[in-house]
């Protein structure tokens, strides 16, 4: 085999983009493992103490649209994935500031969440449902009950994760379709939270508005200058 054919061949071992996320994932991993950990324990405490102490929620309103999304408990895992989603960002983190910002992100978007849930009480209507005890379904609708509904922090928090992760996808020069994937995820998760009927359009409105406000404002400072000197008149 020639010199020139050798160079012709495809590199051997995973692409440049997976062994940069590789490299993402292991930087500070005991410290984001602990992190992540911690705070998911810690938010569930509150969030269901101030859903049983507030006073008597508003029931928000339904729409038109509301009324055009179809029940489909098939989609409750998707749900439910949020969970593991939402860790992605934090796993990727390249470094200390990284991690540091969208934890920071997350926890002010969270005590945001949280004091309007506490001061404005709202929860959604009371859908006729099946939710068959034993069932998963079930479970949920149990332990998440009608309460905590504006703004959803089930949206809120899988927007500000799909901000973050095409950001951090973008920088390692991921494949579009991984991108996409990222998008379709966090699209999926939202369509859900009405899906499962555990939110309204209202309140899903108002998580987009948190979320997106949050992963705009989460933008590191470099990319923010760098933008507006782009944006200046030559």
């Amino acid at each position: 085999m020639t010199p020139s054919s050798l160079r012709d061949l495809p590199p051997s071992g995973p692409p440049p983009w997976l062994r940069a996320l590789g490299r993402r994932c292991l930087a500070l991993w005991p410290l984001k493992l602990v992190g992540n950990t911690v705070a998911t324990i810690g938010f569930f405490p509150l969030y269901f103490w101030i859903m049983k102490n507030a006073g008597q929620p508003w029931t928000l309103p339904l729409t038109a649209f509301d009324r055009l999304i179809a029940f489909w408990p098939a989609l409750l895992p998707v749900y439910l994935s949020l969970w593991v989603y939402i860790a992605l960002p934090v796993f990727l983190a390249k470094d200390k500031r990284e991690f540091l910002g969208f934890a920071l992100s997350c926890a002010v978007m969270t005590f945001i969440s949280l004091a309007v849930f506490w001061f404005v009480p709202t929860a959604i209507p009371n859908f006729a449902i099946d939710a068959t005890p034993g069932t998963s379904l079930h479970f949920l609708k149990t332990v998440d009950a009608a309460g905590n509904a504006f703004p959803s922090l089930h949206v809120s928090f899988s927007v500000l994760a799909c901000v973050v992760l095409a950001r951090q996808l973008r920088e390692v020069a991921a494949p579009m379709w991984l991108r996409a994937f990222n998008i379709a995820w966090a699209a999926a998760i939202v369509y859900s939270t009405m899906a499962v009927r555990q939110h309204v359009l209202v309140d899903v409105l108002g998580g987009l508005a948190l979320g997106i406000g949050f992963g705009l404002a989460s933008r590191p400072r470099h990319a923010v200058s760098t933008a507006a000197v782009q944006a200046e008149p030559a």
